[in-house]
């Protein structure tokens, strides 16, 4: 990775703001700190990367991208709730490229062990291990990893910042710091003298913020509570910025074609495009080309009309031959055996069910397609984009154009969907390359939504098989086996240009993570090794496990005679309180009997993913001219809840993005293409039907759990499990569109 870049005298830019004359604060709980990206000028002072009191008031320094989950506001108020900042004082930045935003969770995230199993010295272990990422300069925004990242490492900003304010207040009233009080942005005096904290930005430069205990929970006046988001006018009046907005002096259009077979191009012939008015370029990138316009429409429609051949696709060439490649993966020996307990090859009593599943390939298919912005000088790079990971897009624009990071400026805008999709660097190193091909010239590009489509880095197909027994009403045996080519080792492939040892967890989590206490238990993961580019899709593997395995849990429940919410709370209670406790609970609010009318079918489903268990339960109605979802209730247990109106949003979210998926959702793939373009046909669910929702957060888990994750994986198998409580028929195979008479 490279070096921190410069940042200007006086000047710190972050996406198209400039803020001069501040001071930043901040303190980290670590071994070591990491090097602030801020340099200060005169006047100012810059003691760490995340709390900025400027002359006009405070701003505070996001480290992790906003992609409508609400994260700025949270990350806000930690920060708020010890620097005794007024809430309407507050404007929020994303933080630049640095080793400072380093994710402090992913790497933990690999220690083996479920992580419903954690024990103190594990989780702190994880916490150990985390820190590595700050030698990587790892940062990045995914994993439903923000809040357990900066749960403490924001408070200790505010904290600090509040601290070495009163200092400076204190040298200049005469007063001993500890006689001094803070309240809406201002420091107190005992006479009642206060002072604004901007008037004391420039007598922050000779203190050295210290390291102070932090508050007690019980007197936090923003967190645990919904917060006006802060994010929410701009998005409402439209004013708010994404990478499609971004305007500059003397800008041209973009777009691109690139090879839909991953394999790249034999020849083109851009004659008929080169043509048309208003066309100022047309860049051969190797496989696949840009056009350069006068606007946007333009672009596109002349890189349709350039006549392309593409190379051919070198993995199977259809959705009927890569399926067939992931099921001769089951054949094969196992590449991991992540959860293998008691004996699942020895003789159990019991009624046997066996069961095979599959899911399809999936796009993210974010509302704003890729898009990114850059002006390239011969001598610097200047990129806006909306991403997930900027330390690694800056790293990548610059090799891209013959620069070194520290030559390259990234702005991260707000995101229109991300779902791991923008967390790639392929758009923002394409948007850097076509700046290249034209010099002091501001470009922006912005791909069709065909071309969003067909360069997706898909969620993969799956199949697995099962083989449980019940015995006495109770799972006592469940083997299973999960074949897919490997997100991670695809994505490390493509990011790092190696795979790490051992075994792959992601493949297998939501399967073999699952706290129940089922005495013979295994999971066996088979990796298929073909080509089609894929990468983290909203919950990764556990949105795929998910669905398999709990309707095979819904399966067995049935075959053994026994209420399926109380078979699952059964498994749950012996190995997991807080995962008991959500099945319980939602069971409590759906006021689950078990005993439905003949049009209503009930559907529970329960999952632990992103360190949160989850329950649902989907209510669906036969009217007589279709399908519908009446209703999803969800309990979820994060230990603690920050913003409880924001959590509940992305729990619904996550639902929502879940039955999308499981209602309708499928790439399918002719001659080595995806045949999918747009949402007409891939669509999502849409304002009509989506159902009421009702969420219980609950606060028993005694690690702190992800929110923007956890809320999908359910929600396949529960509407899945609803359907055959309706009708009798058991989907096994997604989507359930091909199965049921939806309303869609």
């Amino acid at each position: 990775m490279g070096r921190l870049k410069t940042i200007a005298r006086r000047t710190f830019l972050i996406g198209s703001a400039a803020i001069v004359g501040g001071a930043a604060f901040g303190i980290y709980q670590m071994n070591k700190d990491a090097p602030n990206p801020l340099v200060a000028g005169d006047g100012e002072a810059t003691l760490n990367p995340f709390v900025l009191i400027t002359r006009d008031g405070v701003t505070l320094i996001a480290p992790r991208a906003e992609m409508g989950q609400g994260v700025q506001t949270t990350l806000a108020a930690l920060a708020a709730e010890e620097l005794d900042v007024a809430w309407e004082d507050i404007t929020v930045l994303h933080g630049p490229p640095a080793q400072a935003y380093y994710n402090s969770v992913f790497l933990g995230m690999a220690i083996p062990g479920a992580h419903y199993k954690d024990t103190p010295f594990k989780h702190e272990m994880r916490e150990q291990i985390g820190k590595v990422g700050k030698l990587l300069d790892l940062q990045a925004t995914g994993g439903s990893t923000s809040m357990k990242d900066f749960y403490e490492r924001m408070r200790h900003a505010g904290a600090s910042a509040r601290e070495a304010l009163k200092l400076a207040a204190a040298e200049r009233l005469g007063v001993p710091a500890s006689d001094l009080r803070t309240e809406n942005s201002t420091v107190i005096a005992p006479d009642g003298t206060t002072i604004a904290y901007g008037d004391l930005a420039e007598a922050l430069a000779g203190i050295t913020p210290p390291d102070v205990a932090l508050r007690d929970p019980a007197t936090w006046k923003y967190l645990g509570k919904s917060m006006p988001r802060l994010d929410m006018v701009g998005k409402v009046t439209g004013t708010a910025k994404f990478a499609t907005d971004t305007q500059l002096d003397g800008m041209k259009f973009a777009t691109v074609r690139m090879s839909p077979t991953r394999a790249g191009m034999d020849s083109y012939d851009d004659s008929a495009a080169r043509d048309m008015d208003g066309v100022e370029a047309i860049i051969d990138l190797g496989d696949g080309i840009a056009v350069i316009a006068s606007n946007t429409w333009l672009a596109m429609q002349a890189a349709e009309a350039v006549d392309i051949t593409w190379t051919p696709a070198n993995y199977p060439v259809d959705t009927e031959g890569l399926r067939a490649a992931i099921a001769a993966s089951l054949d094969e020996d196992a590449d991991s055996m992540v959860r293998d307990d008691g004996d699942v090859t020895s003789a159990v009593e019991g009624t046997e069910i066996t069961a095979e599943y599959y899911v399809p390939w999936l796009a993210h298919a974010t509302m704003e397609p890729m898009s990114a912005t850059a002006l390239f000088t011969g001598d610097a790079l200047e990129v806006w984009s909306g991403n997930q990971a900027p330390t690694m897009i800056r790293d990548a624009c610059a090799k891209a154009v013959g620069l070194t990071p520290e030559q390259v400026t990234l702005h991260t805008t707000y995101l229109g969907g991300g779902f791991g999709r923008r967390g790639e660097m392929d758009f923002s190193v394409l948007a850097a390359r076509i700046a290249a091909a034209m010099p002091d010239t501001p470009i922006r590009m912005i791909w069709s939504r065909e071309e969003d489509m067909r360069r997706d880095f898909y969620r993969p197909a799956a199949i697995a098989q099962f083989r449980g027994v019940v015995q006495d009403g109770k799972a006592v045996l469940v083997d299973g086996k999960v074949a897919a080519p490997s997100v991670f080792h695809s994505s490390s492939l493509r990011q790092t240009g190696a795979v790490p040892p051992g075994p792959d967890r992601l493949h297998v989590e939501g399967a073999a993570d699952q706290p129940y206490a089922i005495p013979h238990f295994r999971i066996a993961g088979h990796l298929t090794n073909i080509d089609v580019p894929i990468g983290f899709w909203r919950s990764v593997g556990a949105s795929i496990n998910g669905f398999m395995l709990d309707t095979f849990i819904d399966e067995m429940a049935h075959a053994a005679g026994t209420d399926p919410l109380q078979f699952r709370l059964d498994l749950a209670r012996a190995e997991h309180a807080p995962s008991a406790g959500v099945i319980e609970a939602v069971g409590e609010m759906a006021g689950w009997t078990g005993q439905t009318p003949a049009n209503i079918g009930r559907g529970v489903a329960f999952s632990f993913s992103f360190g949160t268990p989850v329950a649902q339960v989907v209510e669906v109605e036969d009217t007589g001219r279709g399908i519908r979802i009446n209703k999803c209730w969800i309990a979820a247990d994060l230990g603690t809840v920050l913003d409880p109106s924001i959590v509940e949003a992305q729990m619904t979210s996550g639902a929502i993005y879940g039955f999308s998926a499981a209602m309708q959702e499928e790439i399918t793939f002719a001659d080595g293409m995806v045949e999918q373009g747009n949402f007409y046909d891939y669509d999502a669910m849409r304002m009509h039907t989506v159902p009421e929702f009702e969420v219980r957060l609950l606060e028993t888990n005694p690690f702190m759990g992800g929110a923007g994750e956890p809320g999908t994986p359910p929600s396949m198998p529960a509407l899945g499990n609803a359907l055959f409580d309706l009708t009798g028929t058991r989907a096994r195979e997604l989507p359930l569109i091909k199965t049921f008479d939806l309303i869609l």
